[in-house]
């Protein structure tokens, strides 16, 4: 069963970029809200607004930013 679960490994970076945006989208969405706004009484509303905003502009910049990351931390590293 978990294999039918799996994603071929080709699609690790398109994965890791949607996951990692996805995670950091929430937290700073909800964070940055929380911070703007307090509690207020349409928060949620706010809030999902800014998370679904924050991960269409995430996503493609994670698509951009990984592979750069990736070769510039193989440079600084060593096998």
């Amino acid at each position: 069963m978990v294999s039918a679960l799996k994603i071929d490994k080709r699609y690790s970076t398109i994965l890791f970029g949607a996951l990692m945006s996805l995670g950091m989208s929430f937290s700073m969405s909800l964070v940055l809200t929380l911070i703007n706004l307090g509690f207020v009484p349409d928060f949620l509303e706010k809030w999902i607004r800014a998370f679904a905003i924050g991960f269409m502009v995430s996503f493609p910049t994670s698509m951009i930013i990984i592979p750069i990351v990736k070769r510039i931390v193989n440079k600084l590293t060593m096998d």
